[in-house]
């Protein structure tokens, strides 16, 4: 019988029983990018029955070259990508449990969507949220798989927790950022994203069918327009038993210390600001919001974020009070619009 899964359940480090594994299994996507677009893309397809994404940004036009989920409507509605792929990959496989999550990985939300998960793939854009994911997978036991893509250069690693090092054994704190390059300015390739995703779901497979032994124990690099490799050996003799993270179990970067509220996003002109808002201000109401900034600038909304033009900026508003301040790199620019029109 030719079954959705059938040419999957043909290959034997999958099998009939593989197929059921992954079926129970639980994906938690973190960044719906061009790198996290294909990982779900890839996910959802092979009948992983429970794929979460969880994205703070919307859908622009410089994202369709890449981010294979969106199309030209949900950039001219600036639709969330979180929302914009749940709709789309609900429509590729039913089976499935596709949840969009709008939301930011920060200290006060990553814990709970790590510790639902039975792996986590990165498909973020910054170091700040991976050294925050390796802090939350390692305290609580779960594997997650790094991943990179920017010009035609790639890399991936599988942390597995007690058994392989982590992210801090090898890089003791986040590089700077004006010394690692972006997309912004090295652009991206849409051959190197999927070289990448599909290396990262592949681990993923393994960890979810029971076969976590046969992990990569290497940071693989790789760049496709040169065809050079090279590889990092991880093996657990490279666990530093005096690592900040797995070795002492301080988790720096789950305290609010550690992360800043205004954050430069990659590939683009434009700062996120996100300062804390009491529990009772988290769910913002943008029809009295729009009404007082109508008469600053332009403004209009819908179910997910209120878009606000002036003085030369572009804002976009979440629920959550957070905000991408478009036209500038400066955070201290992009907290004073925030300050001077929202004000929260």
């Amino acid at each position: 019988m030719d079954t959705r899964y059938a040419r999957q359940e043909c290959f034997p480090g999958i099998g009939r029983d593989g197929q059921a594994r992954l079926a129970q299994g639980r994906a938690l996507v973190v960044g719906c990018g061009a790198l996290g677009c294909t990982l779900a893309d890839m996910l959802v397809r092979a009948g992983v029955g429970t794929v979460r994404i969880v994205d703070r940004d919307v859908v622009e036009w410089s994202n369709l070259n890449r981010q294979v989920l969106f199309d030209e409507t949900d950039a001219h509605e600036r639709r969330p990508k979180a929302r914009a792929a749940e709709v789309r990959l609900r429509t590729v496989n039913s089976a499935v449990h596709v949840e969009g999550l709008i939301v930011d990985v920060s200290p006060d939300t990553v814990e709970p969507l790590v510790a639902a998960a039975d792996v986590i793939l990165d498909g973020t854009d910054n170091f700040e949220t991976r050294y925050l994911l390796n802090d939350a997978c390692i305290k609580h036991g779960k594997p997650w798989i790094y991943g990179a893509a920017v010009g035609s250069y790639g890399a991936t690693m599988t942390i597995v927790p007690g058994e392989t090092p982590c992210l801090r054994c090898l890089f003791e704190e986040p590089p700077d950022a004006t010394t690692a390059p972006t997309c912004e300015t090295a652009g991206v390739i849409l051959p190197i994203v999927h070289t990448v995703a599909a290396a990262q779901v592949v681990e993923a497979f393994k960890l979810l069918t029971g076969q976590g032994t046969l992990c990569r124990r290497n940071l693989w690099q790789v760049d496709l327009w040169t065809g050079r490799q090279a590889t990092l050996n991880l093996s657990p003799a490279r666990r530093r038993v005096d690592c900040p993270c797995c070795g002492h179990r301080q988790f720096a970067f789950l305290t609010a210390e550690r992360t800043s509220f205004a954050t430069v996003l990659c590939g683009r002109q434009a700062v996120q600001v996100h300062p804390p808002l009491p529990a009772d201000r988290r769910r913002l109401d943008f029809e009295p919001l729009a009404a007082r900034l109508a008469s600053a600038g332009r403004v209009r909304y819908n179910a997910d974020v209120l878009m606000f033009a002036a003085d030369g900026l572009d804002a976009t508003l979440f629920r959550d009070g957070r905000a991408i301040i478009k036209g500038t790199s400066s955070r201290t620019e992009a907290r004073t619009f925030y300050a001077k029109y929202f004000g929260l």
